[in-house]
């Protein structure tokens, strides 16, 4: 017992013996202190190395001698931390410092140890080099230590294997390329899917319109076949869109364009739209007016599809004589609520939450009305890709009211000169004009049987064909047609290499070409659109949208033609 503590105790044996507690409890503490200290400087799992100001290796612990296969007294006061790096990593360490300081850094302990230094810890993934040579990916936590005046007297590094971590990151990085490559041959097998369904539904669905408005027109046993046909075509190309669109956006392949549109007009184009559905099921309609010209922030056309959808099924799934009710609302100053309420059988708690699983169609599948079950799982997917939201409220015996919430824009402005780009498009083509050409490169014999009936209509024009690229091209270079029709996938040149080498010839640079395909997939039409061609129409051709778009050519062929012959406006 030390003597004062001795003493105490003689003359006071009560407080002698409280200060021999204490004196026992802080030798106990340091005992502890110490045990930590030797445990941490002894652990075989974290390397642990102190270097002096200078960056010379004063401490070597066995961690680190496990790890890197010295031993202490190879490598204390006889090397610093960066022999024991790469020295590539060191230098590249070095190269950002100098630019960062806009002063030159020369390469070693000096640029790992720069963040410690000015009292900022860092940590550097790292690799370690061996004694044996062998190398392995490491964390390195490095600080400075500084003496009682704030002066450094070293620097403490701490490492982990970073092994384990380096081989997750790399088979999660192979996972996502196999992924990837998993996704990419995916879509070109879409693509390639959509393009061999829709080539034969051309040829149904173009001869059945063809039947339905010849000449004479079908007896009404005929004309109620050919509705059977067209209604069977036209809802197979639904599911084949849907089915694609679905695939698009699962795989992240769909790209959308959202701006400012306006809601009062989508909502008009779509009310003319679905009328005629409505009336032939003997549905009432009732679209709101707007006092305030709304925007929201969306994709126009992906707007349309959700809206459509969610109509089409207020009237399918209706009772007789029902109602179908849209109404707007702008709740908050950032959204808008476009909802949708029928006076159908409405959905029990247990169908609403089976609502939007693909392919369920809640136990319609008997039904008279025909679905895909996959409508209502792309709306939502549209809806939630342009920043809205969408949901549904229904009773069981009074209907259901479907709605989405979209983000209110403000009114973009005009583009300058927009009135003068669309001017030459507003004239007519005159009735008195001479027979003009038209010249359609398709290889596939249906496809050019029903333009060629098509055409047969107009008696203002007069139909070329060639089965490849290569023929086409010289028929536009020898006859000068006013419009070019292209298919895309022909043999030898595609239509797109086609049009490239029209577009290089002053002599049919200026005819406008139509792409006509059965490449379908939204890629595909941007990828035409880019290349040049003046519309992209996809097969199945619907005839009034391709005698649209004819004339629509045959008027741009025409201001052009002017212009060339009348090169001031004279």
């Amino acid at each position: 017992m030390p003597e004062k503590i001795r003493d105490s105790a003689i003359l006071n044996p009560a407080a002698g013996a409280a200060e021999g507690m204490t004196e026992f409890r802080r030798q106990e503490a340091l005992l502890k202190t110490g045990a930590l200290q030797n445990a941490i400087l002894n652990s075989a799992n974290f390397s642990i190395i102190a270097t002096d100001e200078k960056g010379i290796i004063q401490l070597f612990n066995i961690g680190a001698e496990r790890m890197l296969g010295y031993l202490a007294a190879e490598v204390v006061n006889k090397i610093n931390p960066s022999d024991i790096h790469d020295p590539q990593e060191v230098m590249a360490r070095a190269q950002a410092l100098s630019k960062e300081l806009a002063t030159p850094i020369t390469p070693g302990f000096e640029a790992l140890a720069y963040k410690a230094s000015r009292g900022i810890e860092d940590s550097y993934d790292l690799t370690y080099i061996c004694k044996d040579g062998s190398r392995f990916p490491a964390i390195v936590s490095i600080t400075a230590l500084r003496d009682d005046y704030g002066d450094i007297i070293g620097y403490l590094l701490i490492g982990a294997d970073n092994s384990v971590r380096k081989q997750v990151e790399a088979e999660l990085t192979n996972a996502k390329a196999a992924a990837e490559k998993a996704n990419l041959a995916k879509s070109d097998f879409l693509s390639s899917m959509s393009h061999e369904l829709r080539s034969p539904l051309n040829a149904i669905l173009g001869f059945a319109q063809l039947m339905e408005s010849g000449s004479p027109l079908p007896t009404p046993a005929q004309k109620a076949s050919i509705d059977q046909i067209l209604q069977g075509g036209w809802y197979l190309l639904e599911l084949i869109n849907e089915i694609l669109d679905l695939a698009l956006i699962e795989s992240g392949k769909l790209s959308l364009s959202l701006e400012p549109m306006s809601l009062p007009e989508v909502l008009l184009d779509c009310q003319a739209m679905i009328e005629p559905q409505a009336q032939k099921s003997g549905i009432r309609m009732s679209f709101p007016r707007f006092e305030i010209p709304y925007f929201v922030k969306a994709d126009r056309t992906r707007v349309k599809q959700v809206l459509i959808n969610l109509l089409s099924n207020a009237i399918k799934y209706n009772r007789a004589g029902g109602t179908v009710e849209v109404t707007c609302s702008a709740n908050t100053a950032e959204r808008i609520r476009i909802s949708v309420q029928d006076t159908g059988e409405g959905l029990s708690p247990e169908k609403l939450a089976q609502l939007f699983q693909p392919f369920n169609r809640l136990g319609q599948d008997a039904s008279v009305e025909e679905g895909t079950g996959i409508g209502l799982v792309v709306s939502k997917r549209l809806v939630e890709l342009m920043e809205g939201e969408i949901g549904v409220e229904s009773t069981v015996g009074v209907g259901s009211v479907f709605w989405i919430e979209l983000n209110l824009a403000a009114e973009p402005k005009p583009a300058a000169g927009a009135a003068e780009s669309l001017a030459p498009m507003q004239a007519r083509v005159a009735h008195d004009t001479a027979l003009r050409t038209l010249l359609y490169v398709e290889d596939n014999r249906a496809n050019m049987q029903l333009v060629e009936q098509l055409i047969a209509r107009r008696p203002d024009m007069r139909l070329l064909s060639a089965g490849d690229g290569a023929r086409g091209i010289a028929l536009a270079r020898l006859h000068k047609p006013e419009v070019i029709l292209m298919d895309i996938n022909l043999p030898g040149i595609s239509g797109i290499q086609a049009l490239k080498i029209l577009r290089a010839d002053p002599a049919t640079a200026h005819i406008p070409v139509l792409a006509i395909s059965a490449n379908a997939m939204p890629h595909d039409i941007k990828k035409g659109l880019e290349a040049g061609f003046f519309r992209y129409l996809t097969k199945p051709i619907r005839v009034n949208e391709f005698m649209e778009a004819l004339d629509t050519a045959l008027e741009l062929a025409e201001t052009e033609l002017d212009g060339a012959i009348n090169p001031g406006g004279l």
